[in-house]
């Protein structure tokens, strides 16, 4: 259950980080709003599955998960460049955070 709730907290990462970027310097109520819960939730969520795994493993977990989900949503829908050394530096990241699980 604790890599599950991980998960969903790297996922909420990656929307607190656009939302804060659509958020126009906390300008727009719907982005702020959407940053602060995002926040609040990935947060109590990292804090829930950290109970069970040890901190450095899982702290880097969502950090990758967060980081990686960033950068595809950037590429994918914000316009940013999706050349292949960034998409191979993305795949590095996502194989390091399988690493991290897989040898726990």
């Amino acid at each position: 259950m604790a890599w599950l709730v991980l998960v969903l907290s790297g996922v909420l990462e990656t929307v607190w980080a656009i939302a804060l970027e659509k958020s126009d310097g906390f300008s727009r109520w719907l982005p702020s709003s959407i940053f602060g819960v995002a926040l609040v939730l990935s947060m109590a969520g990292l804090g829930y599955a950290l109970r069970t795994i040890p901190v450095g493993t899982g702290y880097a977990v969502w950090v990758g998960i967060g980081a990686a989900g960033t950068a595809i949503v950037g590429m994918t829908m914000l316009g940013e460049s999706a050349s292949l050394p960034r998409i191979l530096s993305l795949l590095l990241v996502v194989a390091g955070v399988v690493g991290l699980k897989v040898f726990h």
